[in-house]
């Protein structure tokens, strides 16, 4: 497991294929930096995504008797909405939201997480987290300690815990979830008002799994407001219409395991800055003269291309630390993707099919 950032981020992947860069393919989608693409369709101000046409057909539908004295092995659990708290420094960086882990429940704020899968959050095992709220696993009842598993990233340090435990979120619970427990961290994550990360990658884990298996639908959406705009939101187990307009645009999800990609055609990067890898930067005096829209182009499931449009107030994440006068631009990069996030996934709602392993879109209500 890796760690890599001051804090954890949620992005969108573009994996490079052996070609020009201007050939890069493939979107992850996290919450972080974003890019320059040669779209193959035109961006508009406000984008209306089309959505991919279907023809009715007919289903034959059957019956069966449930035995006397028996009840149904499943019911069907119904979709939850989690309020997102946005952590603002000059600009959007990551929204959080509440859940609930141990008997009796402890609430603890985590960042989900589209570009992870696991849960990891401060505890009372942990000498340096005294700046996050830190779960108590001796007052849990139902709480299994099963080991320890270090964690290294770039900039980062972790000491992590595996254990199990009751989680719930939105209301909804499950029992027996992996998870892991913060110990020892460096101090790149005493500035996170949030205790930890949900994963919310491509295949369902953890408390999602266990959700699902209950009978809740197995997909969830975001709307991950500026802090501005307000009323971030997670719905677990479907969507929410009042939150977007028009019609939702699919497309399918090509990433492996647990990463969620999409195809894109093109992209263009910016310098690279060698003391923060994968990130890309522009000299601040010259951010103002850059064009005034960047889009994205995907191929929805019909075949039909489409356009998420990024506006030029989101080309500017500020000055890296080590150079005032370069600013860092919206995309991250390693040898074979692009990361692209929130200054794309903020202006849409966004919706993440596990089951149907496909990503839809629409333009947001602001």
């Amino acid at each position: 497991m890796v760690v890599s950032g001051a804090s954890p981020y949620a992005y969108l992947r573009f994996a490079r294929v052996s070609a020009p860069i201007s050939q890069c393919s493939v979107l992850l989608l996290y919450i972080a930096l974003a890019c320059y693409t040669a779209a193959s369709a035109s961006p508009s101000p406000k984008q209306t995504v089309p959505r991919a046409s279907a023809s009715p057909s007919k289903i034959q539908l059957q019956s069966r008797k449930v035995p006397a004295g028996s009840s149904l092995r499943r019911r069907a659990l119904g979709p939850a909405n989690i309020p997102l708290d946005d952590f603002f420094k000059g600009t959007d960086l990551q929204w959080f939201g509440n859940i609930s882990v141990g008997t009796p429940p402890q609430d603890i704020t985590v960042v989900f997480d589209t570009g992870s899968s696991s849960l990891e959050f401060a505890s009372t095992l942990c000498d340096s987290c005294s700046s996050q709220v830190q779960f108590d696993p001796t007052a849990s009842s139902t709480f299994v300690d099963v080991g320890v598993d270090p964690v290294v990233g770039n900039n980062t340090q972790l000491q992590l815990r595996s254990a199990v435990d009751t989680v719930s979120v939105g209301g909804l619970t499950a029992t027996d979830v992996d998870l892991f427990l913060i110990t020892s961290q460096t101090p790149n994550f005493d500035i996170d008002p949030f205790s930890g990360i949900q994963g919310m990658g491509a295949l369902a884990q953890g408390f999602f799994a266990g959700l699902i298996d209950q009978g809740l639908p197995s997909l969830f959406s975001l709307l991950l407001a500026p802090n501005d705009v307000g009323g971030a939101e997670l719905t677990i187990g479907g969507s929410d219409e009042s939150k977007f307009e028009g019609d939702l645009v699919f497309a399918s999800n090509v990433g492996r395991s647990a990463t969620w990609e999409l195809d894109s055609p093109g992209i263009f990067q910016y310098q690279t800055q060698p003391d923060e890898p994968g990130t890309f930067g522009i000299s601040c005096d010259l951010i103002d003269s850059l064009p005034a829209e960047i889009a994205l182009t995907f191929t929805s499931e019909n075949g039909t291309p489409f356009n998420l449009t990024i506006p030029s107030v989101e080309l500017n994440v500020g000055p890296f630390a080590n150079n005032a006068s370069l600013c860092q631009t919206l995309i991250n990069a390693e040898d074979d993707f692009q990361i692209v996030g929130a200054s794309l996934l903020k202006h849409f709602y966004s919706v993440w099919d596990v089951g149907g392993q496909r990503m839809g879109f629409a333009p947001t209500l602001f």
